[in-house]
């Protein structure tokens, strides 16, 4: 990202204004040490979840969902979470947005308690299913949660246009969701979960329920949304492929109670095809995925 130059006025010390090879020189001397240190300035926290744990009290006993987790998400991050069923993924996701609350441990979205980042809607939120309502049109289920924030018919119309554009659906605004197939709700309920651009985006295995092909296509989908709005995404998948496609980082879960067995960066560039499967980096990456969700497995020995 290109940084600004900082805005220095060159004396003299007789008070006179120096000749142009003095001034460029000096106008280096002090940008450049300014320019380095601002790409090198650590990225801003998003999450940063320390000793969470959560039991549930259920009439069959106590469930312990959540054991000691401890996370940081840097902004622009694309996180996944990937462990067997039941795992824990949905839940601290779930933690995260504040529709649960952690028995132990501390929790902070963009700087504040996850209680004051859901009340200042700091993250939009795509469920396993679609959840949109077949009487309303694509239209009018997208400018639902822009109705209840209060944004004038104007606003509402012109992020309605924008979103939907972005996902490739322009021109089925008056549809409605039982006319769409089901990788096409998905793409509406992505659309509605951006459409009061949140800093943050949860994804619950939105794509779970998709047959591979539509799967690989919204996978590249969501690949180039992500690159083109910088946001930060945390995202849910049984999927190994998917998650090592999808993220700069993979955190690998245990069985219940769930516990991070590994954290997996992927350098991958931005602008890969779903042929990057296929090269020996991608595939050692997943090798690596595999080994912790067969090392997880160990905590039920």
């Amino acid at each position: 990202m290109a940084t600004a130059k900082p805005n220095i006025s060159i004396v003299s010390e007789t008070g006179a204004a120096p000749s142009p090879g003095q001034a460029t020189s000096r106008a280096n001397s002090v940008s450049a040490p300014a320019l380095t240190s601002a790409e090198n300035a650590p990225k801003r926290r998003v999450v940063d979840a320390q000793n969470i744990s959560l039991t549930f009290e259920t009439a069959d006993g106590r469930v312990d969902a959540l054991s000691n987790v401890n996370l940081e998400v840097a902004e622009g991050d694309f996180v996944s979470f990937i462990g067997p069923s039941g795992c824990g993924k949905t839940t601290m996701l779930r933690v995260i947005a504040d529709l649960q609350q952690p028995s132990s441990g501390t929790l902070l979205v963009n700087g504040m308690s996850a209680e004051q980042a859901r009340l200042a809607r700091s993250y939009g939120y795509v469920f396993q299913a679609p959840a949109l309502f077949p009487w309303r049109t694509i239209e009018k289920n997208l400018k639902l949660p822009l109705e209840i924030m209060g944004y004038t018919e104007f606003e509402q119309q012109q992020r309605v246009e924008r979103y939907l554009s972005m996902v490739n659906l322009t021109g089925f605004e008056r549809k409605f969701p039982w006319q769409l197939s089901g990788g096409m709700q998905q793409r509406v309920s992505i659309a509605r979960a951006l459409s009061f651009d949140p800093a943050l985006l949860l994804m619950d295995e939105p794509f779970g329920a998709l047959d591979e092909i539509v799967r690989d296509h919204l996978n590249e989908q969501l690949l180039h949304l992500w690159k083109s709005t910088g946001k930060t995404v945390l995202f849910v998948t049984h999927s190994i492929p998917e998650a090592v496609f999808l993220s700069t980082k993979i955190v690998v879960m245990s069985p219940r109670p769930g516990r991070i067995i590994d954290i997996i960066d992927c350098d991958f560039p931005v602008d890969r095809s779903l042929e990057i499967r296929e090269t020996p980096e991608f595939l050692k990456v997943a090798q690596r995925v595999r080994n912790g969700l067969r090392a997880g497995h160990s905590y039920d020995e």
